[in-house]
């Protein structure tokens, strides 16, 4: 039990020190301001070790209010080292969002255009 709680301290400290690394603007401050819901709804669903999973009802509706684009853009090396940019990408989907092909998202692109995931 102690070891999930660990990787979520860790997952949460690689990600806020990665926001905090990057220049602060209007934008960005808006779309940063979803992630901690994101952090607390959807851990589970997006870190590394694991296989894809359906995101839970209370994740997707933390996602349903997501500016991926602009989450993307805050994504650093230190955060993909925690968290799976492609189970990101497979929970955005789940929850009904479309992520275009060839969306960057960290080091990650999406490589293909399926859309919403039936």
């Amino acid at each position: 039990m102690a070891f999930p709680r660990v990787g979520s301290l860790c997952f949460a400290v690689f990600l806020i020190a990665g926001i905090l690394a990057l220049c602060k603007s209007g934008v960005q401050a808006q779309c940063e301001s979803t992630i901690p819901s994101l952090i607390a709804q959807c851990r589970q669903y997006v870190l590394k070790p694991g296989p894809k999973t359906a995101p839970s009802a209370a994740c997707c509706s933390v996602v349903k209010t997501l500016d991926i684009p602009c989450f993307c853009k805050l994504v650093t090396k230190e955060i993909e080292k925690v968290i799976s940019m492609e189970k990101v990408v497979f929970v955005a989907k789940s929850c009904g969002r479309t992520v275009a092909k060839g969306t960057k998202c960290g080091s990650y692109t999406v490589p293909n255009a399926l859309g919403r995931i039936a």
